[in-house]
């Protein structure tokens, strides 16, 4: 049975203080969620903070993004090294913000996944599709899109050491929501389309959702047959919200 995931994105919010703080709520809390994996993954100027707050409890860290080069002359850039000396687990990649608004594609997404992969880190791969592209019925097209450059480039071994993260696009930051059963019909759209590829790693896979997840409607999402978790946005920065999602995750 494949075990709920609930990671918190923090974007670019934070400081040293409200780190600390964020954290040590959420420590205060944690004991209180029995059978989830909680995760949360800061901005990569606290990951040593983060390292030093959360080395030896349950909860584990991540990035929100990684170079998809190993090393070298590549100004500005974190590599997967790095972040693995940082004790970081997971790595976020193709966020829709990084796809949107910093022209990620689809074949730089797979390298930086394939490096997370070859690096030891586990990436939680986001997909998703615009409102326009919903509206006008391509949601599936999208999403398949971007599932089979990983598919097709690293093959579907690749997606055993990875986790997918299905973000509407038209839902993140805006207050609206998928509904459970819009959200689950592509939940099952990705994990069929692994499937074909491979059963196992196909049931196996994660898939989370990511698309203004809060108390309200965490549960009712979570109830779901394929949806295995959330990526959470706004509500991971509220101790008090993001425990109580992952309480309904577990």
């Amino acid at each position: 049975m494949r075990q709920k995931l609930i990671v918190g994105n923090w974007k670019m919010h934070g400081s040293r203080a409200s780190v600390k703080a964020l954290i040590a709520d959420i420590r205060q809390g944690i004991a209180m969620v029995e059978t989830a994996q909680v995760a949360v993954c800061p901005p990569a100027i606290f990951l040593p903070e983060i390292e030093m707050l959360l080395t030896g409890t349950p909860i584990a860290w991540g990035a929100q993004n990684l170079c998809d080069q190993p090393a070298g002359a590549y100004t500005g850039e974190i590599s997967a090294d790095m972040l693995l000396e940082f004790g970081c687990r997971y790595v976020i990649v193709g966020h829709s913000e990084r796809r949107a608004l910093y022209g990620e594609g689809d074949a730089l997404v797979e390298r930086k996944y394939a490096l997370a992969v070859k690096s030891g880190l586990i990436p939680i791969l986001c997909v998703g599709e615009l409102l326009a592209e919903r509206e006008s019925g391509q949601t599936e097209a999208v999403v398949a899109r971007q599932l089979d450059a990983v598919l097709s480039h690293s093959g579907v071994a690749a997606l055993r050491e990875g986790v997918i993260a299905y973000e509407p696009v038209w839902a993140i930051g805006t207050g609206k929501t998928a509904t459970p059963e819009q959200a689950q019909q592509v939940h099952a759209f990705i994990r069929e389309r692994v499937v074909r590829h491979d059963a196992t790693i196909g049931a196996g896979l994660q898939i989370l959702y990511g698309g203004s997840v809060k108390v309200a409607n965490a549960a009712e999402l979570f109830r779901m047959p394929d949806i295995d978790g959330g990526l959470i946005g706004g509500a991971s920065l509220n101790a008090v919200e993001f425990l109580a999602i992952c309480q309904a995750a577990g």
